[in-house]
């Protein structure tokens, strides 16, 4: 898993801690695109708050009676049993636990699972047992019938997940029982005041590969066109992925079922596709996989179909599927109904878009890589309109004129320098540890660098305790070796040996914020809609953009200052000449990047790419000091500061190999402080100075 696709989850997690802790909101509300690891991130909020405060007991409600509810206790036992969340002790809450008359729910456990249909109005468990159960929990003192009994006294905090459906019953006992509510869903339902307070928008799902991207299919294709992308998919998948891909088709609810049945079967047939037709109802489900699938129970069919290696080609429903049922090898989704809901849609196209790979991603190759991460979709759904989509204006000038290299790290099978055996050996710190799950537990917080070198070393359980009990030396010596960018940060590479040069993508996309929105039109990019203005990431990156934008105009009035006779060209990119050549680096495609080490691999993505008329490349990262330190005295235990730090490290030696000039402009107040790297050297420029230098090609 990508340290990216980590970093994402953490940050959601603490936020969402942080908010629970801060205690002023009695409902909080989580949004994050579905496939990008809602329940681990659930199970890690919970086993944080309750590592914190054991006197919390969580209630999950979930959408169906049986596949969600099951699905989320399958998952919170195996965190717990693996050691990953061991605070976790899960509850399934379902009908089968009652006794002749008297629905019964034990205590003792911290996390209760609760299925949505048994919390509907009249059913066993609403008619009492619920709101004993609650009452034993919360109150202290209790009296029923004369006699005086001790209460659990702790506090009850409500997860909804998928918020977006009704929950009446259960909020009518919010007030009385629940001291927090918390929403989770993709598409949280802002009519009933879900907006978000924490979110993983869609765009850093995918930029992180936790979610595939989507890659529209045109509107007037026809099956046929579909069946046969899925077919050249399928190669490649099964060729590069060892996976069998999946296609979805989603069909009307009831008159013309028949019909498209008629239309789409026979097609399927016709390219010698396994399928299987799965609705509510037992007997109208169907499959033409008579070798395998037939001879399973039909209960069976959805969770054979979600195998890796299964023999089905392709699912046909109508809502089945919508909700609740991960089927990451699915990769092509096909619809045939008119669906009016957006939040069903959302809920309907995240089925193909989870990762099939995620858990070993960083290990495929560049090709392997976007075949997990694209999911093909014909589908009329409403787009996100806060996302704007951008193009290069002369693709062919500028990708050839800012062609970059790039900088990675070592990989480890690169580094026969570092002594591993030698460094367990000679270990001083030797862990003691109470058991099993301890270690790993300790393990897994580590990065994935570390946990491949474990499984690498490990021949047998001798090799692993060894490694594990002498972590505290290989994690510091490793820290310290990986971060020795003079030795270990090389030049990108392709196959032959050749260096790797990259460029803006051709295409990209952005969340547009107006507030940090400004008017440019000499730049590389253009808005698909024509708007000249574009968005940016925060206040200092808006600043930074304006201060190059008006790059060409103050260059001109220092050159007629010093008495200069150097003629100003043009700043338009899609002229012969120019001064300078410019354009942000959107993250969305963009292969611009340079790694770093920091508890774990990352990537830089500059923030600005610029080139001159003496052929320079400079390369931005821009910061705000204004919510941070003050820079003479940055705080290293702040993981903001820590960040930039190890940016300027990286930077100060990327800057050597490559030849480009790299700077961090931060904004402090209103002025900018800007350290430059150039040739490995380092320097502290004001903005005036800045510009002086680009003049001047100092």
């Amino acid at each position: 898993m990508l340290q990216e696709a980590i970093d994402l989850q953490d940050r959601a997690v603490l936020e969402l801690v942080s908010l629970t802790k801060e205690n002023k909101l009695n409902e909080i509300t989580f949004k994050a695109p579905t496939g990008s690891g809602k329940t681990f991130m659930m199970a890690k909020f919970m086993n944080e708050v309750l590592s914190i405060d054991k006197d919390i007991i969580f209630l999950v409600s979930t959408l169906s009676k049986g596949n969600l509810a099951k699905q989320n206790f399958d998952q919170f036992t195996l965190y717990a049993e693996k050691g990953m969340f061991t605070s976790l002790k899960p509850f399934l809450i379902n009908s089968e636990i009652s006794g002749e008359e008297n629905l019964f729910i034990p205590m003792g456990y911290n996390v209760y699972i609760l299925p949505r249909d048994l919390y509907k109005k009249n059913t066993k468990l609403m008619k009492g047992p619920m709101e004993s159960f609650l009452k034993t929990i919360t109150q202290r003192l209790s009296v029923d019938n004369g006699i005086v009994s001790i209460g659990g006294n702790k506090s009850i905090y409500l997860i909804k997940d998928e918020c977006h459906q009704a929950t009446n019953n259960l909020d009518n006992l919010s007030k009385m029982y629940f001291a927090k509510t918390f929403n989770f869903s993709a598409t949280p339902k802002l009519s009933r005041g879900q907006i978000p307070d924490v979110e993983i928008t869609t765009t850093e799902a995918v930029n992180a590969k936790l979610i595939k991207e989507i890659v529209e299919g045109n509107e007037y294709d026809d099956l046929k066109v579909a069946v046969d992308k899925f077919k050249e998919i399928k190669s490649e998948y099964i060729k590069k992925l060892h996976i069998n891909p999946c296609m979805i088709i989603q069909i009307s609810n009831k008159d013309k079922v028949k019909e498209e049945l008629n239309e789409i079967i026979p097609i399927l047939n016709a390219n010698e596709l396994k399928w299987i037709y799965i609705v509510n109802e037992k007997k109208e489900c169907d499959t033409n996989d008579v070798f395998k699938v037939k001879k399973l129970p039909v209960e069976k069919w959805k969770d054979y179909a979600k195998e890796n290696l299964s023999t089905i080609d392709v699912v046909i429903f109508k809502l089945t599927i919508s909700e609740g049922w991960d089927i990451p090898r699915a990769c092509m989704l096909y619809q045939k109904r008119d669906v009016e809901s957006s939040q069903l849609n959302e809920q309907v196209i995240g089925r193909v878009r989870r990762n099939p790979k995620l858990a070993d991603f960083e290990n495929l190759d560049s090709e392997s890589q976007k075949l997990a991460t694209r999911a093909y979709v014909w589908a009329d759904y409403e787009r996100d309109q806060s996302i704007r989509n951008v193009e290069i204006k002369n693709p062919p000038r500028i990708c050839e004129e800012l062609a970059l290299r790039t900088t990675r790290l070592k990989n480890l099978k690169d580094k026969k320098e570092f002594d591993l055996k030698n460094i367990i050996y000679n270990a001083q710190s030797i862990l003691h540890f109470n058991n099993i799950f301890e270690i790993y537990r300790n393990l897994n917080r580590e990065s994935q660098d570390i946990k491949h070198m474990c499984k690498e070393y490990t021949k047998n359980y001798n090799d692993w305790f060894a490694f594990n009990n002498s972590l505290h030396d290989i994690v510091s010596a490793y820290d310290k070796y990986i971060c020795d960018y003079e030795k270990n940060m090389v030049i990108n590479v392709d196959g032959n040996g050749k260096e790797l040069l990259v460029s803006l993508p051709k295409n990209s996309t952005y969340a547009r914020v107006k507030q940090h929105e400004i008017g440019i039109r000499d730049w590389v990019w253009k808005n698909l809609d024509g708007d000249p203005d574009f968005s940016f990431d925060s206040e200092a990156e808006k600043k930074w953009a304006e201060e190059l934008k008006n790059l060409s105009s103050y260059t001109l009035d220092r050159n007629l200052e010093k008495g200069k006779e150097r003629i100003i060209k043009s700043v338009n990119p899609l002229v012969e000449d120019f001064e300078y050549l410019w354009g942000k680096n959107f993250l969305q495609n963009s292969e611009i990047k340079f790694e770093y080490y920091l508890n774990g691999r990352h990537f830089s993505y500059p923030d600005f790419i610029m080139k001159d008329s003496y052929d320079n490349i400079h390369i931005f990262e821009v910061k705000s000091m204004n919510k941070s330190k003050e820079f003479a005295g940055i705080n290293e235990n702040n993981s903001y500061d820590e960040k930039v730090l190890e940016l300027m490290k990286c930077y100060k030696v990327a800057s050597k190999l490559t030849g480009y000039i790299f700077y961090l402009p931060m904004l402090k107040g209103k002025e900018w402080i800007i350290r430059r790297y150039k040739k490995g050297n380092e320097d502290i420029l004001s903005l005036n100075s800045f510009m002086d230098c680009l003049i001047l090609n100092k």
